[in-house]
């Protein structure tokens, strides 16, 4: 076909993750792949309950046409359930709905970037949102992390290099796709940051009630005092991902841009997912439902990282995440993750290699490990076999 599309198809590949998705939908596959919820612990039997009693009683309006900033009694839950415990004071003008987070990581990208601004952001980071981020064509500065998440001295000597930064992208708690967590005193330095150099700090915030050791750390959020941090929430990772319910929170007047571009895109997010949400979040306690994700999540950590030290050579590094959904996995150097995958698949076992997470490129001897989808059994028998195979380069 000799179609013209516009220059900003060039900038879109398809994603890789969830193009290897497809793949392991083979059922003899165990797939690390994937940032998926564990299905066997989505609510069901109430959820049934609570969608049949909002189309009994809500039916007209649960099928009608709602505001762009969303249902009003779900972003009150949002705000008390979820947002004032992480330490944000917010009202409705600072909260818009969103269909998942990935819609609000777009958004942003449209709100702010022209082609050749700046984005920092973690190194590596979250592969949806550089996706995202690149059909608008910016410059990608990398921030190298540490084990207690973006090094915040790093990052200024980049705000003070590069004026044309138009924001700071970075994933805090639980960070995919290394599963590392910022510490409290960087998180702080970081609210300022934003202020001082007038540039927005999106703080993205999916994993962060997915606490399995210590304490949970206060948002970012928490410490913004001039309006220039946005979080984006979401209840993919804590509820159920098939609703596409997120949010983005921040300053009345940020978030009508977002309105704005919100109307273009889709006019609203489902109706009828909102008030079933909204009926939920009044029906039943997701904090219960919370707490069983962790005790599963946690349980399966635990396996695969006492079994990665089992099977896995010894040479090679891991992450032990204090929560979340991943495992990042670092090889000896010259070695091509995306090459060895060929061979775990004939093993039938699949992960994620590590080199589309930065987004400028290199770095192949890394891959992402996800154990929140898989069973028990499942997980130590798919590490066994993915032993298997990079035991023949070590």
């Amino acid at each position: 076909m000799n179609i013209k599309f516009s220059d900003r198809m060039g900038e879109i590949k398809a994603s890789e993750i969830r193009e290897l998705l497809k793949l392991t939908q083979q059922p003899e596959i165990i797939s690390f792949a994937g940032g998926l919820p564990a299905p066997e612990l989505f609510p069901i039997e109430n959820m049934e309950k609570v969608a049949s009693k909002v189309i009994r009683e809500q039916g007209r309006e649960a099928l009608q046409y709602s505001t762009t900033e969303g249902f009003n009694p779900l972003r009150e839950v949002i705000i008390e359930q979820r947002l004032k415990p992480v330490g944000i004071n917010a009202s409705l003008e600072n909260i818009m709905i969103t269909s998942g987070s990935q819609q609000a990581l777009e958004f942003s990208a449209k709100l702010f970037i022209n082609e050749g601004d700046v984005i920092l952001c973690e190194s590596p980071s979250y592969l949806g949102a550089i996706n995202a981020f690149k059909a608008y064509k910016p410059t990608f500065v990398e921030i190298p992390m540490d084990d207690d998440g973006m090094i915040i001295e790093e990052l200024e000597k980049a705000l003070k290099e590069h004026k044309n930064t138009k924001f700071i992208y970075t994933i805090p708690d639980f960070q995919n796709p290394t599963g590392k967590t910022m510490t409290i005193e960087r998180r702080k330095r970081l609210a300022e940051i934003g202020a001082e150099y007038q540039v927005p700090v999106i703080e993205d915030s999916p994993y962060g009630e997915l606490i399995f050791d210590g304490e949970k750390y206060p948002t970012i959020k928490s410490f913004d005092k001039e309006g220039f941090v946005i979080q984006l929430g979401t209840y993919s990772k804590t509820f159920c991902p098939g609703l596409r319910i997120g949010w983005v929170c921040g300053h009345k007047d940020i978030i009508q841009k977002y309105v704005m571009i919100k109307q273009g895109a889709d006019l609203q997010s489902s109706t009828l997912d909102q008030r079933i949400a909204a009926a939920y979040m009044k029906e039943y306690n997701l904090d219960e439902h919370i707490a069983k994700i962790i005790e599963v999540y946690k349980k399966r950590r635990d396996i695969m990282i006492n079994s990665m030290k089992a099977y896995f050579p010894k040479e090679i590094k891991f992450t032990n995440s204090k929560g979340g959904l991943f495992t990042w996995v670092e090889l000896k150097e010259g070695l091509d993750a995306a090459e060895i995958l060929k061979e775990a698949l004939e093993e039938k076992v699949a992960f994620v290699p590590g080199a589309s997470f930065f987004p400028n490129g290199g770095h192949k001897n890394y891959f992402r490990l996800n154990y929140s989808n898989m069973p028990e059994e499942k997980i130590k028998e798919g590490i066994e076999r993915l032993g298997k195979v990079l035991s023949k380069y070590y």
